[in-house]
């Protein structure tokens, strides 16, 4: 893999758009799906300006991505001027996905937080900002990019049309339990006559950033869109199942009493299925481990952990909105420990107490824990795998009527005969259910407390 940096041509961009001298651009962790990184640049009288740049060396045509930088940039243009604190815009770049920003100052992640007083006055101000975000026009706001503000069925139905184009332009099998997912969105779009409101998406603890006792922005708005207030809430308690944000409902209340909005919990349970479902459309069709020529790759191993956790809130949501309860199975015995199984702990031993605490780069570091956390998942597979693997043989052929050759071979049988209808919506997932929570399991020494994380409860 080459050495992580930009490409010359973006760097050459930052040094025109700034009028200075590039000084250094240091990749960051966090951006999610996009890269982090800290721009240093002088400028004429010889001061260094502090930047942020966001971007995405993937080309959005060619991915069908709508999800893109650009349209970052747009919403923080159009709310800069509102009391929602965005990071200050410095330039967008013309045809790559960059945004360069000056650098907001702050932590992002909550959970670090440890001071209860100083963490329920960042929450509150939270919800005073989101409440503020959905009392705002969104016709008065100005986002040449969205749609015409219609009413909100038929901006949810725009989603539902938008995911299922992203499917069609990117190819491929689409899994069954998400053709049955969206399907059912469709047939139970809320009846909501309330007004539009410019939706974050993906909002909450870890999308906004924090100092002194204050919340300095909200950032990371690549999934906003026009449509039900609800929707949010709804990413709100997604969110709050990888940070807990201190007491969930009355958070929620503070924001019904700001907002004007009141509080539906079927249209957020409807909302719910819709954002995880969303997060399966992102990931159809990418490649686990493609190379990113030059911006490091992903981290495979948090990646691994946020996926898995995230198709078991897909399943709790599904199974809520349906009336059902999709059980865990009970698991095999785990197998005596071996020779492998003390080399990965060797390996791992060496990595925590040697080589993590010698890396400098913070960038570098995370990688090295996103090692670690593969390597524990793959002694997982090595210790429990088969074992596993064997349990999900034998309710293959309970629910099939015959043992298939291997577990990749009953898969696909299972899936023909969901979408021939031989098999109920109910018995699939529930299915489906049970190999995620397997997943879960082997994922476990990785995940920690998300292992055992739910959609937290609203009122």
């Amino acid at each position: 893999m080459a050495d992580v940096r930009l490409p010359a041509h973006l760097e050459t961009w930052i040094a025109d758009v700034t009028q200075g001298e590039l000084m250094s651009a240091t990749r960051r962790p966090g951006g999610a799906r996009k890269e982090a990184w800290h721009v240093e640049v002088k400028d004429g009288q010889g001061e260094l300006r502090h930047l942020f740049l966001r971007y995405d060396r993937a080309d959005p045509a060619a991915v069908g991505d709508p999800w893109t930088v650009h349209k970052e940039g747009e919403i923080y243009l159009a709310l800069a001027p509102t009391d929602v604190p965005v990071p200050p815009v410095v330039a967008v770049h013309p045809t790559d996905q960059a945004l360069l920003e000056g650098r907001i100052e702050g932590e992002n992640w909550f959970a670090r937080l440890q001071d209860e007083d100083a963490r329920l006055a960042i929450a509150r101000e939270f919800m005073r900002h989101l409440a503020a975000l959905h009392r705002l026009d969104p016709a008065q706001l100005d986002l040449p990019s969205f749609p015409a503000v219609t009413a909100v069925p038929d901006l949810v139905r725009r989603q539902l049309d938008e995911l299922e184009a992203i499917l069609a332009f990117r190819g491929g099998k689409v899994e069954p339990g998400l053709v049955f997912t969206l399907r059912w969105l469709r047939e139970h779009v809320p009846a909501y006559e309330g007004p539009v409101v410019l939706v974050q998406g993906d909002t909450g603890p870890g999308n906004f950033m924090y100092q002194d006792g204050r919340i300095t922005a909200i950032v990371d708005w690549e999934l906003a869109h026009l449509g039900d207030p609800m929707d949010d809430l709804a990413w709100l308690s997604l969110r709050a199942t990888q940070e807990p944000f201190t007491h969930l409902p009355d958070r929620v209340r503070e924001y019904v009493d700001l907002s004007g909005h009141a509080l539906d919990l079927d249209r957020v349970r409807y909302y719910r299925v819709l954002a995880e479902a969303k997060l399966r459309v992102m990931s159809h069709g990418r490649q686990v481990g493609a190379a990113d020529d030059g911006g490091g790759g992903a981290d495979l191993g948090t990646r691994l952990i946020y996926t898995t956790l995230h198709m078991r809130l897909w399943m709790e949501a599904l199974g809520d909105v349906l009336g059902e309860r999709f059980e865990p199975p009970a698991l095999p015995p785990v197998p005596e420990p071996t020779e492998t199984d003390a080399l990965y702990d060797n390996v791992l031993g060496q990595l925590r107490e040697v080589i993590v605490p010698r890396i400098d780069d913070p960038f570098a570091a995370t990688r090295a824990k996103g090692v670690a956390r593969l390597l524990k998942y793959l002694a997982g597979v090595s210790r429990q795998g088969g074992g596993f693997e064997r349990q999900e043989l034998d309710e293959l052929a309970d629910a099939l009527g015959a043992r298939s050759a291997s577990v990749v071979a009953g898969r696909a049988e299972i899936d023909r005969a969901f979408e021939e209808g031989r098999v109920e919506p109910a018995a699939y997932l529930g299915l489906l259910a049970k190999r995620i929570f397997r997943q879960n399991e082997l994922l476990r020494p990785a995940s920690g407390v998300l292992a055992d994380r739910h959609w937290p409860a609203l009122v």
